[in-house]
Formats: C-alpha cells, sequence, structure tokens
C-alpha cells in the first residue's frame, strides 16, 4: 500500500515537473519567435524606407527634367 501511495506521489511529481518544462520550452519558444518576428519586421521597414527615399530622389528628378522642359517650351512660346 505504501509502495502505491510513493509511486502515485512520485508520478504526480513527474507530471508538474513535465509541466513546467513544457511551459518553459512554450516560453522560450514564443520569445524566440517574438523575436524573430521583431528583427522581421524591422528589416522591412529598413527596405521599405530605402525603397520610398529612392523613390523621391527619382520623382524629384523626373520633376526637375519636366520643369526644364517647360521652360524651354516658354523660351520657344516667347520668340
Amino acid at each position: 500500500m505504501k509502495k502505491t501511495a510513493l509511486a502515485l506521489v512520485f508520478i504526480a511529481i513527474l507530471t508538474v515537473s513535465c509541466k513546467e518544462e513544457t511551459k518553459e520550452k512554450i516560453d522560450d519558444a514564443a520569445d524566440a519567435v517574438k523575436t524573430e518576428v521583431k528583427e522581421k519586421i524591422d528589416t522591412t521597414a529598413a527596405k521599405m524606407e530605402a525603397h520610398v527615399d529612392t523613390l523621391k530622389v527619382k520623382t524629384g528628378e523626373a520633376l526637375g527634367k519636366g520643369a526644364e522642359k517647360l521652360n524651354e517650351a516658354a523660351e520657344e512660346i516667347k520668340k
């Protein structure tokens, strides 16, 4: 009878400790996923910013060329 009770206590202890280890593993995995997602977001934001900067430069250049053509056309009209 004592052996049976001790066996049940031992199984209960193992079950509780396994649950704690599982919870720790789940928490570690969740932290890893959070970190990875944050890194991906940061990387994507940096890439997006670079593309926006490139677009701004190209738009500025196109507007400058358009303004030059308008000035040339205005000069032609004045003549």
